[in-house]
């Protein structure tokens, strides 16, 4: 009996032990826990090398999801960087959502937060990865060209960098500032219908903050300095005085220079096709732009071992989107389409006075010429023509017994004056300096061709690509005649009228040939682009000279709007 009573002595003593270093061992488990918990709170945030400052953000470890930014990796792979932080900043929120909502179901501090940043990481925010709140930017540019001014109204998220075209609105009408001769008034008049435009598309709230500019080209700078900078007067006077918008200070209201206008079509261009402004470099196209009154190349020349580009007026030294840029740019005043016209024409009758069949300044009495570049059976009446004289003959000219294409390009490369002195080697036409397109620049690279290149090749059924060989080819169909045009353009909706209409475009586009061939020395086996929009934006200097107005360093906000 004694030993029964001693056993449970004995187990009630072995359990209270082991009870109490349960008791123990547990107090010191939650003691562990909720030191680890706690853990991130004590830990000290190293310091930062001081190479590596600017670009590494080194965080304290937290127990929220999270990433650690990191510059140099996040534009190594921006898609990859943008995708991780868009899930962890998602998931920041689902987390917060359910931990942190009391019992009355009232969010704290930190659900507030992660609510926060989940939005801003869905906004279009600046490089600084600040919220960006910007309002969208206007930009109105009028294009004063030799045939007629066109306006581009645009609209621009400026929380990008480069800014982000949103939208373009376009209108043109006939005839230029420079058809308006001494009618200075007349002239700035005339622009109403487009600034009417620009009125309409542009909300009353951001009229006063929205730069204008007229920038006017060859045509203008054809009439002299004196007409033309009238006229730009009195155009800057009527949109001060009867417009909102804030005018442009200095070189708004100008004549643009050639290069200017290269260079901005340049911008446009590549711009346009995601050439400039991306994460890297890559290689660029080449435009040619055929105005009225003058044309346009510019192009980034690669050279081999130390050879660069050398100085001079045809070089310009480009900074956009963090890149620099040495171009090669020309503009050859006098050989835009309808100046080439005049040139082509004008041999015509100087060959005529020296023959005897018109009479040296007879400019009174209207002449007849038979012209090479006009189809057979085709006339073109009371063209005026002026020579270097500056005397004016009206001409009617009338086509050949059979077509002479050949002869035409003849008169075509003729007025390009190849054989000018050539003092840096290599040179295109007239003597100017140029490198060579075969051995500085890339087949793989485009060459865009665009304004009358464009409008003389599209009625016509040609499609956005196509060689210059083709392009020769439609000179010689169109040169053909009538016949020809019936049986060739019967499927191209308004060609055979358009020809028909202006017989002139055999002259056109045996001048384009020839300038692409004959003066840019282009090898006829190469392709040519050709557009009037890229992702339904106009092409064209325009949107290029309008990327630094917003910027907004040379016009101010007009405080009292009309």
């Amino acid at each position: 009996m004694q030993a029964v009573k001693n056993y449970r002595i004995a187990l009630c003593a072995f359990g209270t032990i082991m009870l109490f270093f349960l008791i123990r061992s547990s107090s010191n488990a939650s003691s562990t826990v909720s030191t680890s918990n706690n853990a991130h709170n004590s830990i000290i945030k190293p310091e930062i090398p001081q190479d590596l400052a600017p670009n590494v953000n080194i965080l304290p470890v937290s127990a929220e999801p999270g990433y650690i930014t990191d510059e140099v990796t996040d534009k190594g792979n921006s898609e990859v960087a943008d995708a991780v932080k868009e899930y962890v900043n998602s998931q920041v929120a689902i987390v917060s959502a359910a931990a942190t909502t009391d019992v009355v179901g009232a969010p704290s501090a930190s659900s507030v937060s992660s609510s926060s940043s989940s939005k801003n990481s869905g906004s279009k925010s600046s490089e600084s990865g600040a919220l960006c709140t910007k309002d969208h930017q206007y930009v109105v540019m009028i294009d004063a060209g030799s045939t007629g001014s066109r306006v581009h109204v645009y609209e621009f998220d400026v929380c990008t960098q480069p800014p982000t075209l949103i939208h373009e609105t376009f209108e043109m009408l006939k005839p230029g500032l420079s058809s308006f001769d001494t009618d200075a008034v007349g002239a700035a008049k005339s622009l109403d219908p487009l600034l009417k435009v620009a009125m309409e598309t542009i909300p009353e709230s951001f009229r006063g903050c929205t730069p204008v500019a007229v920038k006017a080209t060859a045509g203008l700078r054809l009439l002299g300095e004196t007409k033309a900078t009238k006229i730009l007067g009195a155009v800057r006077q009527h949109l001060e005085k009867d417009y909102p918008f804030a005018v442009v200070e200095g070189e708004g209201i100008s004549m643009m220079s050639g290069d200017e206008e290269g260079v901005y079509a340049w911008i446009t261009t590549n711009y346009l096709l995601g050439n400039i402004g991306a994460d890297e470099k890559i290689p660029t196209a080449a435009v040619f732009d055929l105005g009225g009154g003058s044309t346009q190349i510019v192009f980034e020349p690669t050279f081999k071992g130390n050879e660069k580009l050398i100085d001079g007026e045809h070089k310009y030294e480009l900074e956009f989107g963090g890149e620099s840029y040495d171009l090669y740019q020309f503009s050859h005043l006098g050989y835009g389409l309808m100046q080439g016209r005049n040139k082509v024409n004008a041999l015509l009758v100087e060959n005529a006075i020296k023959e005897g069949k018109i009479v040296e300044g007879d400019v009174e009495n209207k002449h007849t010429l038979v012209s090479p570049c006009l189809p057979p059976g085709t006339s073109v009446s009371n063209e005026k023509v002026k020579l270097t004289s500056g005397k004016e003959y009206h001409i009617n000219f009338k086509g050949p017994v059979t077509a002479a294409g050949p002869q035409c390009r003849f008169l075509a490369d003729k007025v390009l004056n190849k054989d000018a002195k050539c003092s840096q080697k290599p040179c295109s036409f007239n003597g100017v300096h140029q490198p060579s397109l075969v051995k500085t620049f890339k087949e793989t690279n485009d060459l865009y061709v665009f304004s009358y290149f464009y409008d003389r090749t599209r009625p016509l059924g040609m499609p956005l690509s196509f060689t210059l060989n083709e392009l020769a080819d439609l000179a010689r169909m169109v040169c053909n005649g009538e016949e020809v045009w019936e049986s060739v353009f019967a499927g191209i909706d308004g060609s055979v009228e358009e020809l028909q209409k202006e017989p002139q475009w055999c002259l056109d586009l045996s001048f384009q040939v020839s300038l692409l061939h004959t003066g840019y020395d282009i090898p006829l086996h190469r392709e040519l682009k050709t557009a009037q929009t890229i992702d339904n934006n106009e092409i064209g200097w325009c949107l290029g000279a309008s990327l630094p107005l917003l910027e907004g360093s040379n016009w101010k906000c007009r405080v009292n709007q009309l």
